[in-house]
């Protein structure tokens, strides 16, 4: 499957040149200024300087330096600058965050050791976990257009009390552009071009919007093809990986005076031909891919604000989601041809009412209400014969899943102390029937609760800690697949209860204008995890055969710590480190899938209208690994080695365009995440041109 790469005679040339680039550029310039026109669509995007920033939160804005546990933010700028590909890559080096590929058109970010289905995706306040996602890595977080994104904001450790199930990990908050009133009927348009070379990517992005005094409109449209992805150094065009996406997205506000403001939002978003590249490469498949992942989210949101201290606020959100992921697949040598098709139609309604006692204290309560319908189907086509045979999908049709929870936040400020605590209520019903175990109905519940304590020593001082406790309710994926997943057959099960943790955290932070330093040291106790366990001498189709238990407990415990220096105007550099350690203390064995040591480091340059990010991604080796991950083909018995990669991004604004151009992977490292069943990318470049009218 492995194609010869051709040689680039151009490259070395291309080198040198970002290199003297980069050599002039720090002798003339400084900070980057964007246009109005460009702020207006999307958002602020100052970089360099080391202000105080804010988080939105449940609770309303936060300022991200008196929290009382870690938080990761991307904002507009760092993601437009970063020269990003997608949103799971946008968060590559983030502090305590591991993104892992199991193919091209994947990404799965790993918080405090946990991915899958024990971390929670939220957009705009809408819920995007559901009842069939899986343990382990996913790539869902992929099927959210990064060009629609503004902030990304990543709770670590928390979140269950905030947001409900599958927070255990933490919460990664996605938040989209939104569309600004103008006091005059205006109109303006943004068109971005990128092209990734040796035909790795081709993105077009319009995105159109109207603005007025009560009300504002956005649309935009993005079209993608990726070709398939050339690894560095030896590896070559990793064939089949390439594949197409198109999003579509209107955000539209509109303000009602004392009636308060509508959000209204829909996108579209889909994927088309994914191959599972480690599978073709690894397994004997002649086919493996995701024909089509489509994924709808449409919201409507009312918020008004009130004029009494008890009740200072209300917001609604009512949500509608669809996804359909339709799976094909095909053995070397075999005449069935497998076709899959898995579809979730999604409600959620979530209802915040604000209160203001006194001038410090500040209390969100509320509702949330989700539920989840399930339709898979498997056919089995014969290709010598034609004749098709319809089978049992990968869960039992017409399955559903519901939520119900209330919740009470409180955030107050007394002097120097910050304190933030909170509970959460959640009750389920979950409905399958299955051949196997028959008809299951079950009523898990869980009682969640969190509390956390800053202080600042002095201005610029502070210190913290925090105890929240988590759970993740047992979901279809968990009590119904029947099929192979992995290099595994898994049978379903009949009862589960919900896996809990408690989630300890202390911290330091220093922020001043022109350093900003944080270390924290946390431990994640996990009990009743729903793990896949062997049935002895059971094996179907080849592949050993699984079932899913409460069976182990375990832990996490490791640190994180970042620094920012403001050299100087022009000149700043940043740098984290993120230690994890997991045990599964059941099995006596490492926990699965647990990151190796990583960071990043980056030097930014900045002035007028010109910009240069330099930027350092390392690994240390992972060979402290669980059973599990030496039979796991993406890893091995011998694990994950050490990587280093250097980027370099230089930014160019001239009037209403902006022009950037990309160094990727510039000693063509040969590397891949651990865990991943895919080469990262080799050396290229990467053309992204900008038009705002």
């Amino acid at each position: 499957m492995k194609k010869e790469v051709k040689q680039y005679s151009s490259w070395n040339q291309l080198t040198k040149l970002i290199c003297v680039l980069t050599f002039l550029f720090c002798h003339s310039y400084g900070v980057i200024n964007v246009n109005a026109t460009t702020k207006n669509l999307l958002g602020d995007t100052s970089y360099v300087y080391l202000d105080s920033i804010f988080v939105k939160s449940r609770l309303n804005q936060k300022n991200k330096l008196n929290l009382p546990y870690s938080l990761v933010q991307k904002n507009a700028a760092s993601i437009k600058f970063g020269n990003y590909r997608t949103t799971p890559e946008a968060l590559m080096g983030s502090s305590g965050v591991f993104v892992q590929k199991t193919n091209h058109g994947g990404g799965s970010a790993f918080i405090r050791g946990l991915t899958g289905n024990q971390t929670l995706l939220m957009l705009d306040g809408v819920r995007i976990n559901n009842a069939t996602f899986r343990y382990g890595p996913n790539q869902y977080l992929n099927n959210i257009d990064l060009y629609t994104i503004s902030q990304i904001d990543v709770s670590k450790g928390t979140g269950s009390v905030e947001y409900g199930s599958d927070a255990i990990g933490g919460v990664i908050h996605l938040h989209s552009y939104m569309p600004m009133y103008n006091q005059q009927k205006t109109w303006s348009s943004s068109t971005t071009i990128k092209y990734l070379g040796q035909e790795m990517e081709k993105t077009a992005r319009t995105v159109v919007q109207y603005a007025q005094k009560n009300f504002a409109i956005q649309s935009g449209i993005t079209l993608r093809n990726f070709g398939d992805l050339v690894g560095g150094k030896n590896v070559g065009v990793q064939s089949p990986s390439g594949y197409g996406e198109t999003g579509i997205n209107t955000t539209a506000k509109i303000q009602l005076n004392k009636a308060g403001e509508i959000t209204i939002s829909s996108r579209f978003f889909i994927q088309k031909d994914v191959p599972i590249y480690h599978k073709v490469l690894l397994e004997s498949f002649k086919i493996n891919k995701i024909a089509k992942q489509e994924r709808n989210i449409h919201s409507v949101q009312w918020e008004k604000n009130l004029q009494t201290k008890y009740l200072s606020k209300i917001k609604v959100i009512q949500s509608l989601q669809y996804s359909n992921e339709g799976r094909e697949s095909n053995k070397l040598n075999n005449a069935i041809y497998k076709y899959e098709r898995d579809q979730v139609n999604s409600n959620g309604t979530s209802i915040d009412l604000y209160s203001n006692p006194t001038k410090n204290w500040q209390i969100n309560s509320g509702i949330d209400y989700n539920s989840d319908k399930i339709k898979s189907e498997l056919i089995d086509k014969n290709l010598t014969t034609g004749l098709s045979v319809n089978k049992r999908g990968l869960y039992p049709n017409n399955s559903s899943y519901k939520s119900f929870s209330v919740f009470n936040l409180h955030k107050i400020d007394v002097q120097k102390w910050h304190f933030e605590a909170g509970v959460r209520w959640n009750k389920f019903g979950i409905q399958l029937i299955d051949t196997s175990i028959g008809q299951v109905n079950i009523y898990p519940s869980a009682l969640v609760g969190n509390g956390g304590i800053s202080y600042k020593l002095n201005t610029s001082n502070l210190v913290y800690a925090s105890l929240s406790s988590g759970y993740r309710a047992p979901n279809i994926d968990d009590m119904g697949k029947l099929g192979i997943v992995d290099f595994r057959y898994e049978l379903p099960t009949s009862n589960l209860a919900p896996e809990k943790s408690l989630h300890y955290e202390l911290g330091y932070k220093l922020n001043t204008k022109l350093v900003q330093f944080d270390l924290s040291g946390f431990y994640l106790n996990l009990k009743d995890i729903i793990t896949r366990q062997k049935v002895t001498g059971s094996i179907i189709n080849g592949y050993q055969v699984y079932s899913k238990q409460n069976s182990d407990v375990s832990y996490i415990k490791g640190f994180e710590t970042n620094i920012a220096l403001q050299l100087n105007q022009q000149l700043r550099w940043s740098s984290n480190l993120t230690y994890t350690y997991g045990q599964n203390e059941t099995k006596n064995e490492p926990m699965r899938r647990i990151p190796p040591l990583f960071g990043q480091q980056e030097l930014a340059l900045e002035k007028n209208k010109t910009q240069i990010l330099v930027q350092h991604l390392f690994a240390g080796k992972q060979d402290r690994l669980a059973q599990g991950d030496k039979d796991d083909n993406r890893i091995g018995k011998n694990g994950t080695p050490i990587w280093n990669v250097f980027n370099i991004s230089i930014n160019q604004q001239f009037n209403n365009i902006f022009i950037q151009l990309g160094g990727i992977n510039l000693l063509n490292e040969k590397y891949k995440t651990h865990g991943s069943g895919i080469y990262a990318m080799g050396r290229t470049y990467s053309l992204l041109v900008q038009f705002n009218l």
